[in-house]
Formats: C-alpha cells, sequence, structure tokens
C-alpha cells in the first residue's frame, strides 16, 4: 500500500466537471508537484484533500487510515484535516497576534498541548524557516514572504503526513518569490511528504520527485522530472511545456 492513494476523486461545479474519476498515489517523503493550465482542478484537488470542497465521490488513504471524502461527518472531517495541512495563496495570519501566537494557536487549539510545550516546537519550526528573530513582531511588519514561511513554520508545527501546498508564490513579488522556494526547498529536504500546485516550473525540475500533469480534471501524465522535461509522451504535455519555454526537443513538431 502506498502512503498517501486518492482513488475516484470527482468534483463538478453545476455543469462543469473539474475532477473526473481522479486516481494519485504519494509515496512517503515525495514531493507531487501538479502542474497544467490554469482552470484545470489544480487547486480543487488540493481542496478537496482537506475537505475545504466537498467532492462528489471518491477516498482518501494515508498512512493506512481511510476516509471516504463524501462523507457529511465534522468528527470525520477533524481526523482528516490532522493528517493534512494547506499552505495557501494567501498567508491568513491572524493579524491582531504575533508571529509566535500564530504558530502556537493549532498547537493549542487543534493539539490542546500546554502553552510551553507549544512555544518550544513553533519556536523550533520558526528557526527552521528562518523567522525565529521575527516571533514576537505582528504579521503587518512583515514582507509577504516572510508572512508565508510563518504561514509554512504554521504547517509544519501540526507535524501532517501530508503538506498541501496551492500557488505558494502566487501572491509574492517576484523579489520575494525566491526565499519562499528556499524554505520549501528545506521542508523537502527533511522528508516531509508534500503535494505542490506551482508555476514555477524551474523549481518543479529541482525539487519534485513526482511531477503530475492535469488538464480537465483528468491526468493526462505523471512521472519523474527527467520523464516530464526531457521525455514526455503525450502531445498535449509537450504542447503545454514547449509554450512555457521548457521543451526544446527539435525532433518534436506539432
Amino acid at each position: 500500500m502506498n502512503f498517501v492513494e486518492i482513488r475516484g476523486l470527482s468534483k463538478r461545479f453545476g455543469d462543469n466537471v473539474v475532477l473526473d474519476g481522479l486516481d494519485l498515489d504519494i509515496e512517503k517523503g515525495e514531493v507531487v508537484a501538479i502542474i497544467g493550465p490554469s482552470g484545470t482542478g489544480k487547486s480543487t484537488l488540493l481542496r478537496c484533500l482537506n475537505l475545504l470542497e466537498r467532492p462528489d465521490r471518491g477516498e482518501i488513504t494515508i498512512d493506512g487510515e481511510k476516509f471516504d471524502l463524501t462523507e457529511k461527518s465534522s468528527q470525520k472531517a477533524m481526523q482528516l484535516r490532522r493528517h493534512t495541512e494547506m499552505v495557501f495563496q494567501q498567508f491568513y495570519l491572524f493579524r491582531q497576534r504575533t508571529v509566535m501566537e500564530n504558530v502556537m494557536e493549532g498547537l493549542r487549539v487543534v493539539k490542546h498541548y500546554d502553552k510551553s510545550r507549544a512555544r518550544e516546537i513553533a519556536a523550533y519550526q520558526l528557526r527552521k524557516v528562518g523567522m525565529g528573530a521575527w516571533s514576537g513582531h505582528y504579521p503587518k511588519h512583515l514582507s509577504g514572504g516572510q508572512q508565508q514561511r510563518v504561514a509554512i513554520a504554521r504547517a509544519l508545527a501540526m507535524q501532517p503526513k501530508l503538506l498541501l501546498m496551492d500557488e505558494p508564490t502566487s501572491a509574492l513579488d517576484p523579489e520575494l518569490v525566491g526565499e519562499v522556494l528556499c524554505t520549501i526547498r528545506e521542508t523537502a529536504r527533511d522528508g516531509n511528504t508534500i503535494a505542490l500546485v506551482t508555476h514555477e516550473m524551474n523549481f518543479v525540475r529541482q525539487v519534485a520527485t513526482k511531477i503530475v500533469f492535469i488538464e480537465n480534471g483528468k491526468i493526462v501524465e505523471q512521472g519523474t522530472p527527467g520523464d516530464i522535461f526531457e521525455n514526455p509522451s503525450s502531445r498535449r504535455l509537450k504542447e503545454f511545456l514547449m509554450q512555457a519555454n521548457l521543451y526544446t526537443n527539435i525532433e518534436y513538431s506539432i
């Protein structure tokens, strides 16, 4: 059995089929980059895995524990969310709380850790993302890149089995993207299991262990960065990479 198994994931909005019976396996410690044209269900996939969107059909198994994603049980939803954490495009930090308090919040409220233990874990994760010196500051004092690094520390503090990242650099000014990508790279090197939606293709090439190309709610192709970038097999993936100036095999012509 794979560490994460997603089966039959389907979601539609009205007549628009966004996810169409999608199956995906993720090994422990893998960094799976989900790529594809805009509006093809990538973010919806992540949101369904954390039940921020309720799929029409599908199930997920994480480390041997199976969840029916259509089951409307708040208790089951909480159990699933204890295994997953989401890093969003926006940072969603509490403005009235310090950096330290933001990272401690889930540990105190969800895991019921005492204040001392929660502070210890939060301080460790903030140091890991290079934000330890900012623990007493409020979000308004931070750049967008710094806020996103705090958001990553907050997610990691919960020790998720599956870390979901939805376009974590898309809301940042270009000069701030690099610092967040470096943080994600270190997070991957620490052995975290990550599913990442991003348009940062050069970063994907360097960090991902598996790349999944999605279009029209289906997985068109998946493989290692070498497979995807150097030897794509589907016509549609080749077209996508050529438009991004990432596939330049002159022997291929559309």
